[in-house]
């Protein structure tokens, strides 16, 4: 997985200068050097992960191999990132594996067509939302649910990736079951295997961690290696097979309406996973640097690589963090490393596909859980166990993604999120003002002993917005607080600061409330109102609801007239 902790925004909305900040811009031809430098050190470490991606999402392996080059291609000559590196994602290929892929009663054919329809589809929602300036769409997906969704996810991918290294039959698809076919199964499976996929692991680990160097290349060249002694088949260990670019075709895949209309339904929840990691990774290493980048933009990027990946049956593509943060640390200066990278990577799989195809699978195997490893480290969590917030949600998005699987655990996670913002809007606190000590300010009195209460005056404010599923229970809170107050209440005074709007729920039920005021002999007054608020409380005015007890006052002011009021 490759979403990292997200991070404020980055600032104006234009394509990146290529200079870091607080550092003059290096001469051109040194620029040129490091980039050149960056793109072959990337290349190692992006080829053998497009092709473990291609098959995580049970793709043939140069769908991956296309979706690299054309990420790094179509985005180092559209995008507005300096260091983002487009190619396949762990979290596409999973969702691509556990959607169209899936799909019970399709023959390949038919499911490797769904595949390319849904990568161009998404291309065109990416460029559509770009042309629409949707750049912050991916704010509606809140932190925590990503946070637990993105633990789910790699947990998810690392429990399907080890029947390829125990070699153990698995019987159905879904997260649990997979669980429990690989237990059955543990006392059968290949040792030979198993020992080829731990030592992968164990150099991953130790190499990726303590050095930077390519340690899936070193891996995937050592397993190519060893088959030139070791005799895989012997030994019933996979390997890639055959890579086939010689036929490659562009063009849009033959579907019927119903096949498109699934593809455009799905698009929009890959487009969603695709650019909160993408935009994740582009924001994180702008706001390091020091650069700007543009949303809108970088969403049209996205589109045309995505689209023209999806036409030559590609998969899908996102700036994963990982990638991105080994082209910042190989040194690239511009997006012309992308484009070093590409050249590499297309020299190496001219001269070299044949041993690529000899590639064992629990070596492909390793190096996807080894990719997604960074994501599992419960530490994510704990901030929000400190702040006590959003627990609830973090956990329902980790269960869901392995219980319900990845788009509809998705999309349940963000389900609970929405549920809970509404219960808590919907309940808001509401606080009783009085006047702190002998100053202008009203603050609420159960937080500040030395705020005394206006006598006569019960003012109140609402501690949320206004809307239709609150209005109610904030009302019958004041009129509570009315019917409880030690003195008789003249005045109710309702400061409606956290209000930027109104809707028509609200309205009506102000205008309840304000005869209710009217009946039982209490002077109403609606202060602090917003100009929006003002303006339509005012087109609302009648008999009932007065335009006199409404003010863009503070409650200062408000208070002196209402007891200059009271001398007279």
């Amino acid at each position: 997985m490759d979403i990292p902790p997200s991070r404020p925004d980055a600032g104006p909305q234009h394509a990146a200068h290529f200079s870091i900040a607080g550092e003059s811009p290096a001469p051109r031809s040194e620029r040129a050097v490091r980039d050149a430098l960056a793109g072959i050190s990337i290349a190692g470490l992006l080829i053998p992960e497009a092709v473990a991606y291609a098959g995580l999402a049970n793709l043939p392996p140069q769908a991956g191999l296309i979706a690299l080059l054309v990420g790094l291609i179509v985005y180092a000559l559209t995008g507005s990132s300096r260091f983002a590196i487009v190619s396949s994602t762990s979290s596409s290929a999973a969702v691509l594996a556990a959607t169209v892929l899936s799909e019970s009663g399709a023959n390949v054919a038919t499911q490797l067509a769904l595949a390319a329809a849904l990568v161009a589809v998404t291309g065109v929602l990416f460029i559509l939302a770009g042309a629409a300036r949707l750049g912050g769409m991916s704010d509606f997906i809140a932190r925590p649910v990503l946070r637990g969704f993105t633990f789910g996810l790699a947990l998810t991918i690392v429990i399907k990736q080890l029947p390829k290294i125990l070699v153990v039959p698995v019987q159905h698809s879904d997260t649990l079951h997979v669980a429990l076919d690989l237990l059955r199964g543990l006392a059968h499976c290949n040792v030979y295997s198993l020992a080829l996929g731990a030592t992968a692991l164990a150099i991953l680990f130790i190499v990726g961690h303590r050095s930077r160097a390519p340690a899936t290349l070193i891996v995937i060249v050592l397993g190519i290696a060893a088959g030139y002694w070791i005799d895989w088949q012997h030994y019933s260990i996979a390997v890639v097979g055959k890579i086939d670019l010689q036929h490659i075709a562009f063009g849009v895949p033959t579907l019927g309406r119903a096949a498109w209309m699934q593809t455009v339904e799905l698009g929009f929840a890959l487009m969603l996973i695709l650019y909160a990691e993408s935009y994740g990774s582009i924001r994180n290493f702008a706001l390091k640097h020091g650069d700007t980048v543009s949303q809108n933009r970088d969403l049209v990027a996205l589109g045309c690589a995505n689209l023209v990946s999806g036409l030559l049956h590609g998969m899908p593509v996102g700036a994963g963090y990982s990638a991105t943060s080994a082209n910042e640390a190989a040194g690239a200066q511009t997006r012309m490393a992308g484009l070093c990278a590409a050249v590499v990577i297309a020299l190496i799989v001219w001269l070299l596909l044949p041993q690529l195809a000899r590639t064992p699978e629990a070596v492909l195997a390793a190096i996807v859980i080894f990719a997604v490893s960074h994501s599992l480290h419960p530490s994510v969590f704990k901030p929000y166990w400190v702040w006590r917030r959003d627990r609830l949600v973090v956990i329902a998005a980790l269960l869901a993604v392995i219980v319900l699987g990845v788009l509809q655990g998705l999309l349940a996670a963000i389900g609970v999120s929405l549920l809970l913002t509404l219960r808590k809007l919907s309940e808001p606190n509401v606080s009783v003002l009085g006047r702190l000590r002998d100053s202008h300010d009203f603050v609420d009195v159960s937080m500040h002993e030395d705020a005394k209460a206006i006598p006569a005056v019960l003012i109140v404010r609402p501690e949320a917005q206004l809307f239709f599923a609150n209005t109610e229970r904030v009302l019958n809170k004041v009129r509570q607080l009315a019917h409880a107050a030690s003195t008789p209440v003249q005045t109710v005074m309702l400061s409606l600061e956290e209000s930027p709007d109104l809707d028509g729920t609200t309205i009506e039920s102000l205008k309840t409330f304000a005869a209710e005021c009217e009946a039982r002999h209490w002077r109403l007054a609606m202060v602090r109102l917003k100009p929006d608020v003002l303006q339509v409380l005012q087109r609302a005015a009648d008999d009932t609801l007065r335009a006199c007890v409404l003010s863009e006052l503070s409650v200062d002011e408000s208070v002196q007239q209402v007891l200059a009021a009271q001398k007279t």
